[in-house]
This record gives C-alpha cells, structure tokens and sequence, in this order.
C-alpha cells in the first residue's frame, strides 16, 4: 500500500506539471510511459470520445493496455487449467462452437487487476448514465480458436440481460479488450452503429445463443452504417448494452482471445440474478498492479456461471415467435 501511495504521489506530480492541454492529450492518446518502471498517466476519457459513445453507441481506445500487460495476463490465460476447466461451448446456428469462460465477482487474481483497474471503472463510470458507484456484473474469456471458433449472432447485450431484469439498460456497459490482434479473418466483431437508440428489440433462440429479431436487425443494417471493429492487442471498445453486434466464426490460422468486462451502476438493480457481484461497488487498483506482482490465475473458488442456471438461457415462451435467422 506503501507504494501504491508513492507511486500515485510521483504520478499526480508530473501531471501537475503538464500544464497546456494539448500536451496532456497527446500523452493521454499515446499512452507514453515516464521514465520510471511500469509508471503510466491514468487514461481519462476526452469529451469528443464521451460524446461519440452516446452518439454511436461505442467508442474504440487504441493501446488502451501496453503490450506488457497484455503479454502477461494473455500467457497466463493460455495455461491456465481453471479457467479452461471451467469454458462453456455455445453453439451458433450452423453448430460451431464458440467458448467461453464467465465469471462474476473479481478477486485478487490477474484478470481482476485488469477488471478493478482505475482507467477500466472510470471508463465506465464516465459513460454510465449514473452518479452511483460502478459495480462488476461479470467478465467473459472469449475464446475463438483458429478454423473452429464458432459465429456470435446479432444481439444486444440487453437481449441477454434483460431476463436479469435489470431495470436500466444505459447503466449496463461494457469493455472489450483484445488480447491478440482481431480482424475481419479471425472474426472480429461487427456493430451497427447508433442501433442502441432503437432500444430492447425482441430476442428468441439461435442455436445455444440468444439472437435479436431479424426483422428489426435487417432494418438497422439496411438505415445505419454496418462497422467492422478490427483491433490491435492492447485496444479496448466499449460499447453501450443496446449496441446490435456479432462476429463471425474464425476462418483464420490464428486465435482471437478477448476479455469483456461487463459493469453496472449500484443504482440499477436486478431483480432475477443470484449472483451478488452487481450490487457491490468495486474496489479499485492501480493500473500499474498488473505489472508489480507475479499474480495468478484463477482459482477454484471463483464463481464461474453455471450454464443451467443462467436466467438469459430459460425459455419464458415467446422466444419461438422471434425471427432470429
């Protein structure tokens, strides 16, 4: 904690230094690093960025996490049994399987520095439509495997989420942070971008996943721009829980892994969810943890979702009245 003190003491000092704007933005952007070890100035969101997120209903943060980190939390993920122990296969459609790995409450595991990192709970507090504390709802290891790794079909996040019955879908959010390169061959995601101001459409079945109303999506596509988000390691997108996306399988001979945090603001409650990480605001660390300790992987006693008990899952009767293909 020592350190922890020191560290911010040395960072709020050189910020305070930089006093013209333009300087500050072009460091913030650029994510540079200060001579000393590990020490970076805390990303912080710019007004033109907070302003496209409401607008198009997602923003991308090039090199929003340095290739050192990434390296290192990647390198665990790839070996590490517990979370591989407990991935789920989701079928698409076509019965390609996609895999996952979700979890709720963060702990003091590797992943967790990322997920209770400042710039990720500010990032998020900055573009939830509440004052109210940020709290996680859970976190998802994307795992699409070269030629195997199955299609997401269109949805919003809300889709899903709404069977939470979570009663505000703009204090919903996520981020997305690419652990290795994803483009349009390894199956990146794809968006529409501005849909999350149709509001909830309609969602039923499609194969093991939940898929929007293709009538509605086909209108989207058909009225507003249709955008492949290729990343780089190390890029985040954020991106509002009425945002319409999907991705296609991976036809490529390389893997795209990513971690998506999913944050809730403590004012929005959900009234059928037993997990208990929704309500509990988070308890931040720096964002040079990731790199001042030899952290772990997860471990047996995280609450990893049980597929059964998913609520997003349960049929409630009208899902087979939704054209999802």
């Amino acid at each position: 904690m020592f350190f922890y003190a020191y560290q911010n003491s040395i960072v709020i000092s050189l910020i305070s230094l930089i006093k013209i704007p333009k300087i500050y933005r072009i460091l913030n952007e650029k994510r540079l690093h200060f001579p000393y070890k590990h020490l970076k100035m805390s990303y912080k969101l710019t007004d033109d960025q907070i302003a496209s997120f409401h607008k198009d209903g997602y923003i991308v943060l090039k090199n929003f996490i340095s290739s050192e980190e990434i390296t290192k939390i990647y390198k665990t993920a790839i070996s590490d049994e517990v979370l591989k122990n407990n991935s789920q296969d989701v079928k698409d459609k076509s019965g390609r399987n996609s895999k996952l790995t979700l979890w709720f409450k963060p702990g003091n595991d590797i992943y967790s520095m990322l997920i209770r990192s400042e710039r990720m709970v500010n990032a998020a507090a900055k573009l939830l439509d509440s004052s109210a504390p940020v709290c996680h709802f859970h976190t998802k290891l994307m795992q699409k495997e070269p030629k195997v790794g199955g299609a997401w079909e269109w949805h919003q996040d809300y889709g899903y989420w709404y069977k939470n019955q979570f009663l505000y879908p703009d204090q919903l959010i996520s981020i997305m942070v690419a652990l290795n390169k994803a483009n349009k061959l390894n199956g990146c995601l794809q968006v529409i971008k501005g849909s999350h101001k149709l509001g909830r459409v309609n969602h039923g079945f499609s194969g093991e996943q939940v898929g929007a109303d293709m009538v509605m999506v086909n209108h989207a596509l058909n009225t507003m721009e249709h955008v492949f988000v290729e990343l780089e390691m190390g890029d985040a997108l954020i991106f509002h829980s009425n945002l319409l996306h999907r991705s296609e399988g991976n036809t490529s001979d390389t893997a795209r892994w990513s971690m998506i945090s999913c944050y809730n603001s403590l004012s929005n409650p959900a009234y059928n969810d037993d997990s208990a990480a929704w309500s509990e605001p988070i308890v931040t660390v720096p964002d040079s943890a990731i790199l001042e300790e030899n952290f772990s992987g997860a471990t047996a006693s995280t609450d990893f979702l049980i597929k059964e008990k998913d609520p997003a899952l349960k049929q409630t009767g009208w899902e087979s009245q939704v054209q999802t293909t």
